[in-house]
């Protein structure tokens, strides 16, 4: 795969490792909620490594940013769900620092990424 560059970028494997570990966690939530908060921090952990490999087979700077602009604001709005998550004691202590803490991991890369490209 030609286009396969995206793989070997830091941002996108720390994103792809964030997807992994909400992923596993969230197997641990109450059944109810399999169609509410699991099914929101799911799409939204998948939307940033998604939204990294779309941007960057585009052509222009524009749609490029475009597309990490979005894998940020899904980044954001996962934050969000982490803090509830551990509100509701869906998480633990040490998987809500634990996630939290790879979610910052990629947001600083991410910003660093979007950075080096403008």
């Amino acid at each position: 795969m030609e286009n396969a560059g995206y793989r070997k970028l830091n941002v996108y494997i720390k994103a792809h490792e964030l997807t992994k570990a909400i992923y596993k966690v969230t197997k641990k939530f109450p059944e109810d909620e399999l169609f509410g908060l699991i099914s929101q921090m799911r799409r939204c952990a998948v939307s940033v490594p998604a939204n990294i490999t779309e941007g960057y087979g585009r052509r222009t700077l524009a749609d490029k940013l475009q597309f990490y602009y979005i894998a940020r604001g899904s980044l954001n709005e996962l934050e969000y769900y982490l803090d509830l998550s551990k509100d509701l004691s869906y998480l633990s202590a040490a998987d809500y620092q634990e996630l939290y803490s790879l979610r910052n991991d990629v947001g600083r890369l991410l910003n660093g990424f979007i950075r080096s490209i403008k």
